[in-house]
């Protein structure tokens, strides 16, 4: 295990560019230690276990990528571009994020799965078809819930798992996944941890904290946080 370094140097666009870069960014709260000089490249089609005590900033490392936070120092990269030249509806078209706490609208699970492609940002995108919905509601453990169903009936492991769909029916290039299996029993945790698996597969970099003694089969990079730095393992 080795601390992460400054890059010297930050490749321009090329075919083998990482899909997302962190370079010697830091980031602190108001009298917390926050992350101090974090550099790691992710490829693409990479998986990210990231691990650490609660409160070593973890989930901020993630709204740092979608920019809900903005780090003091530093710079990130999506696609060889500092995430700061991105119009931000753009960004998180490219960018997934499923905070730990499920944020759904109001109405039917249905529109649910589809209002991002509501969003002028994904106006272009095709819209899945009812059996795609159908397929992603029985591989998470839902295909008894119907469509149609209002969304506030679910229950909050329910909704979680309607939240990590949505996430990923817009094939973003990278999902940020904060503690996606909180909620959830042991069977519908394997069938996200697996589900959020397979999307590598797909050329999907997936970046997910988990708080749990989750090890992903697939081949992935683990970063751990403690005291403001980060570890990088793979």
């Amino acid at each position: 295990m080795h601390h992460s370094k400054p890059n010297s140097q930050v490749q321009e666009h090329t075919a083998s560019t990482p899909v997302l870069v962190f370079d010697d960014v830091s980031f602190a709260w108001p009298g917390g230690v926050g992350l101090q000089h974090v550099s790691f490249n992710v490829p693409k089609g990479q998986f990210v276990l990231i691990s650490g005590a609660s409160g070593t900033g973890k989930s901020t490392l993630l709204r740092l990528i979608v920019r809900l936070e903005d780090p003091y120092q530093g710079r990130i990269l999506l696609h060889g571009k500092p995430i700061t030249t991105f119009f931000p509806p753009t960004l998180r078209s490219h960018i997934g994020f499923l905070q730990q706490q499920p944020v759904l609208i109001s109405g039917s699970i249905r529109e649910n799965l589809l209002f991002p492609f509501t969003l002028h940002s994904r106006k272009h995108c095709a819209q899945p078809k009812e059996q795609e919905l159908q397929q992603w509601l029985t591989k998470l453990g839902l295909e008894g819930i119907s469509l149609d169903a209002p969304a506030n009936t679910l229950s909050v492991g329910q909704q979680q798992r309607i939240c990590f769909i949505r996430a990923v029916l817009t094939s973003p290039d990278v999902i940020c996944l904060d503690e996606p299996t909180s909620s959830l029993d042991r069977e519908s945790r394997e069938r996200v941890e697996a589900a959020a698996e397979e999307l590598i597969h797909q050329g999907t970099s997936v970046i997910m904290v988990n708080h749990t003694s989750y090890h992903p089969t697939c081949q992935h990079m683990h970063l751990h946080i403690e005291n403001g730095a980060v570890s990088v393992t793979s």
